[in-house]
C-alpha cells in the first residue's frame, strides 16, 4: 500500500506567461511514488490524481482534446464553466464531469472564489493532444509541441 495525506502535500503553482491560465496543484500520484504521465508500463500508476485550484477569473488550461486519455473531474468547491467545442456548461461543487478521448475541454472560473476539483486521468502509453484554438498538437511521452500539418510522405523520400 502507498499512502499520502493531501493535507501534507505542497501546492505547486503553474501560471502561463501572460497569466490567463493559472492553476495550483497537489499531485497525489507523485506523493505516492508514481511518476506523472507514466502508467504501469513505465513503473507508474494506471491513473494520475491531482487536487487543483483555479483562481477567480482564470482558466485552467488552453482548450485541448486528448486522442487517448480519459479525464474525470469531481468539483469540490467554487463554480465556473466547463467549455467544450460545442459550448459551455455551468459546473459547481458536487458535479462529476467526464471527458472522453477526442472531446476538447477546459474549465473557466468565473466565480468569486477558487474553483477546486480533483482530476483523475488514465495513463495511456502515448497520447496526442490537439489544441483547437491554436491548431497545435502535443505528443506524449515525447513532450513535443508541433504546429504544421505535412503530407504523410514529406521528408521520407
Amino acid at each position: 500500500m502507498k499512502k499520502a495525506n493531501q493535507n501534507t502535500i505542497a501546492w505547486e503553482d503553474d501560471v502561463s506567461p501572460k497569466g490567463k491560465f493559472a492553476v495550483t496543484v497537489k499531485n497525489l500520484t507523485r506523493a505516492t511514488g508514481g511518476p506523472k504521465d507514466t502508467g504501469p508500463w513505465g513503473g507508474g500508476h494506471p491513473f494520475d490524481v491531482e487536487l487543483v485550484r483555479v483562481p477567480p477569473g482564470k482558466t485552467n488550461w488552453p482548450l485541448h482534446a486528448h486522442a487517448a486519455q480519459w479525464e474525470a473531474y469531481i468539483v469540490v468547491s467554487g463554480r465556473g464553466h466547463a467549455r467544450t467545442e460545442s459550448g459551455s456548461e455551468r459546473i459547481e461543487a458536487g458535479d462529476y464531469v467526464v471527458h472522453p478521448p477526442g472531446e476538447a475541454h477546459q474549465f473557466i472560473n468565473d466565480g468569486s472564489e477558487d474553483l477546486v476539483y480533483y482530476v483523475i486521468a488514465d495513463n495511456p502509453r502515448a497520447d496526442v493532444i490537439y489544441y483547437p484554438d491554436s491548431q497545435k498538437y502535443f505528443a506524449k511521452p515525447q513532450r513535443k509541441m508541433f504546429v504544421r500539418e505535412v503530407d504523410y510522405f514529406e521528408g521520407e523520400e
